[in-house]
């Protein structure tokens, strides 16, 4: 299969890239970085991403953005990072990348734990991952030619943790290799509408 990765340079998209390159054909796009640049928080740049890379059989992305602090000290401006980026970033490139996908081809997105385990200074962070988790079990019972659309849902990585740790006091973390599996299970496998919690 020929696999876009967006996000391809991060943590779970270097896992992503090197459990799916041993079987497939992977492009890397980055938003600064890998084979392809783009922004997908704007839907022109994902447009033209498409357009130079053709047609694919699936689109993985493991990127997004996303604000943490208090609720009592939260801007509408903050929520709208996560928003603007991790929710209809995924979003355009689900639109548009059903457009470039052969039949049968396969959308996999990313959310988090949060969405189902909230932690203190991460609403907006509970908010946008159920948000992207709701947008694809809208999307799975609409999308044509057999095409599917899955989310993973993972921990706090192992890898993370010197960055994210204090925020997840007792979470169980993941290395990103095991996070990497319920994308291979998603582009490989055959279900839709899914979100492959990895926790």
């Amino acid at each position: 299969m020929k696999i876009v990765i967006i996000g391809a340079s991060g943590t779970i998209g270097k896992a992503v890239n090197t459990e799916l390159a041993q079987r497939h054909e992977i492009i890397e796009v980055g938003s600064s970085s890998g084979a392809h640049q783009a922004d997908m928080s704007d839907i022109a740049q994902v447009r033209a991403l498409f357009q130079r890379i053709g047609k694919v059989d699936a689109v993985v992305v493991t990127a997004g953005k996303l604000h943490f602090g208090p609720l009592a000290e939260f801007t509408p401006e903050q929520f709208q990072v996560g928003l603007n980026s991790k929710l209809m970033g995924q979003v355009n490139v689900a639109l548009v990348a059903q457009e470039y996908l052969n039949d049968g081809g396969s959308i996999t997105l990313t959310s988090g734990i949060v969405a189902d385990q909230p932690i203190r200074y991460g609403t907006a962070a509970s908010m946008t991952n159920s948000a992207v988790e709701g947008f694809v079990r809208g999307a799975a019972v609409e999308l044509a030619r057999g095409l599917r659309i899955n989310v993973v849902s993972p921990t706090v990585l192992t890898e993370s943790l010197d960055a994210y740790g204090a925020f997840f006091h007792g979470f169980e973390p993941a290395p990103a290799s095991r996070v990497a599996l319920a994308y291979s299970r998603s582009v490989e496998g055959v279900q839709t509408g899914q979100v492959y919690k990895v926790w």
